[in-house]
């Protein structure tokens, strides 16, 4: 975060000053500047130093550094969606054990997560890796029948199977 300057450090010798309403008030001289921020009961900020004149704002900064880290905070709730969960099948998964990652999908779609079904083969079942695929994409049908849901991207072979990614 960038936290513009605040009253004494401002070295230009005339500013364009804004007021609290957005306003513009033409170019002033800083001891003019700060005295109106003074009359007014707030601070001088340099929001953009390398302008011609540098443009300076009147505004209460305290406020100002208040609402910055309450937008910094709602940014990082929100970042949770990049967070991939895993659900691992095998080639021979029962019905029952399917259910129960369905349900598993769900839960984490309802929390924001998105998810890799990764089909891992074992042994000799590396060999039918096209069934595997087919299975894999059985599987997607089958939750397709219980939940929405998109694919994000195709399905890509591993070094040990298949892997998709999908969300809500």
């Amino acid at each position: 975060m960038k936290i513009p300057r605040k009253n004494q450090e401002i070295k230009a010798k005339k500013v364009r000053l804004i007021s609290e309403k957005g306003e513009n008030l033409g170019i002033k001289t800083i001891e003019e500047a700060f005295k109106i921020a003074q009359k007014k009961g707030l601070d001088l900020v340099e929001i953009s130093p390398y302008a011609n004149p540098p443009i300076c704002k009147i505004l209460d900064f305290g406020k100002y550094l208040y609402q910055q880290r309450k937008k910094e905070k709602k940014l990082k709730k929100k970042q949770k969606k990049g967070i991939i969960k895993e659900i691992r099948v095998s080639f021979r998964i029962s019905e029952h054990d399917l259910e129960i990652k369905f349900k598993k999908v769900e839960k984490f779609f309802k929390e924001g997560f998105r998810v890799k079904v990764t089909m891992f083969l074992r042994g000799r079942e590396k060999a039918l890796k096209d069934f595997a695929k087919e299975k894999l994409k059985e599987i997607l049908k089958e939750l397709k029948k219980k939940m929405e849901f998109k694919i994000e991207g195709q399905i890509r072979k591993t070094g040990k199977g298949w892997e998709v990614v999908i969300y809500k």
